[in-house]
């Protein structure tokens, strides 16, 4: 008896143990031939599908999204960067850049992403964190800032090193949340970047190792990776009918198989759901929705999928900054996103919508950080790291 009720929970913590993440959906079951994956919605961030996805693994060149994004909010696209000896014959893969080379900031954002370049990964982090360890200092404060709660980063390049280390979920986020930004955007979905080379009389031609690109409709981006330690990692996004999707794999030796699959399970199983219009009447409230909202869910969820209107004091410094509440959207009674409430005459109905992490200069960035603040972190780590300020 006692036997047989230990192998019965033993089976149940495998069971458990199988289980999805919160925030998972119960969409027919799919797998992969990767030691971990993880699909998401890019806009809402919900994961769709997580294999194992909390387990952290070496993640080689998926690495450079990180390296890239924080070279995007932290640098000037304009500056020159020289090349230093260290990042000269960098070893792994390589843009060859030649010892004291210059080149703008955003072209080597080209060939980091394109191209992979190590020697790229290390010249974008002296430019930008002052240092190496300056830079990464900065990686693992946007991690922090992003939620990525199972990640340590230790280089820009992803070359394999003990205590570098990130997970399927944890990318996830890291992807949907650059995907954000336009200028990671227009890089990673880039076939082709053809940029001055000051050493000879033709240009550097850059063709993206990406080939999701080509092979899958939609497809928009994002990396490549490959150590001998962390195998074949690749992360790949597509858009259909408005929508975007991410997939993660690492450790996967049929991952543009695997992506092609996850990706058309997405857009199958999980599109978007309107769930409030931009100027749309909230009943009960004499107000309006500020934003339009749109949830991926499947057809068994939206029956679960709930409204609920939030009203702020009418004295509140919400109010009298012209957000009269919140719209919060439920499924199955847990909170999974909120527009703001506003009156029928607001300005801000004449506003552009914005995403829900912003880029511009004076906006908010992921956690409640602002790009001033993002500056004087910079500086600050340029100053502890080199002595010197810019």
């Amino acid at each position: 008896m006692r036997k047989g009720c230990l192998l019965l929970l033993a089976l149940l913590l495998v069971y458990m143990g199988a289980l999805p993440p919160a925030g998972v959906g119960a969409a027919p079951g799919i797998s992969t031939g990767a030691a971990a994956a993880a699909l998401i919605d890019v806009a809402s961030g919900r994961l769709l599908y997580s294999s194992r996805g909390d387990q952290p693994m070496r993640i080689a060149s998926l690495t450079k999204i990180m390296t890239a994004i924080v070279a995007i909010e932290h640098g000037r696209l304009t500056d020159r960067a020289k090349v230093s000896r260290n990042a000269f014959g960098k070893e792994g893969s390589s843009i060859y850049l030649r010892l004291n080379e210059e080149m703008n900031l955003k072209d080597l954002l080209y060939g980091l992403m394109l191209r992979s370049g190590n020697d790229a990964a290390i010249a974008i982090a002296e430019h930008v964190g002052g240092s190496v360890e300056g830079f990464v200092f900065l990686m693992n404060e946007k991690a922090k800032v992003v939620g990525m709660t199972n990640s340590s980063f230790k280089n820009p390049s992803g070359l394999d090193e003990q205590g570098h280390y990130s997970t399927a979920n944890d990318m996830a986020k890291l992807t949907a949340y650059a995907l954000k930004n336009p200028v990671f955007q227009e890089i990673v979905k880039t076939k082709v970047k053809k940029v001055p080379n000051p050493n000879e009389s033709w240009d550097y031609s850059w063709v993206n190792k990406n080939k999701m690109l080509s092979l899958y409709d939609g497809a928009d981006g994002v990396k490549t990776g490959y150590t001998k330690l962390a195998k074949r990692c690749l992360v790949s996004s597509a858009t259909r009918g408005g929508q975007q999707l991410a997939v993660v794999t690492l450790n996967d030796p049929d991952d543009w198989i695997d992506h092609t699959r996850l990706l058309d399970f997405g857009f199958k199983h999980y599109p978007l759901l309107s769930l409030a219009r931009k100027g749309e009447e909230i009943e009960g409230t004499g107000l309006v929705a500020g934003a339009s909202f749109r949830y991926p869910a499947e057809q068994a969820e939206r029956g679960r999928l709930a409204r609920q209107p939030i009203l702020y004091d009418a004295a509140s410094v919400e109010t009298r900054l012209g957000e009269a509440g919140r719209l919060q959207f439920l499924l199955d009674g847990k909170p999974v996103g909120s527009v703001p409430l506003v009156a029928k005459d607001s300005p801000r109905l004449k506003q552009k919508e914005r995403s829900a992490y912003s880029f511009a200069e004076s906006e908010q960035l992921g956690g409640g950080y602002s790009r001033k603040w993002l500056y004087i972190l910079t500086e600050l780590t340029r100053v502890l790291f080199t002595g010197q300020a810019d």
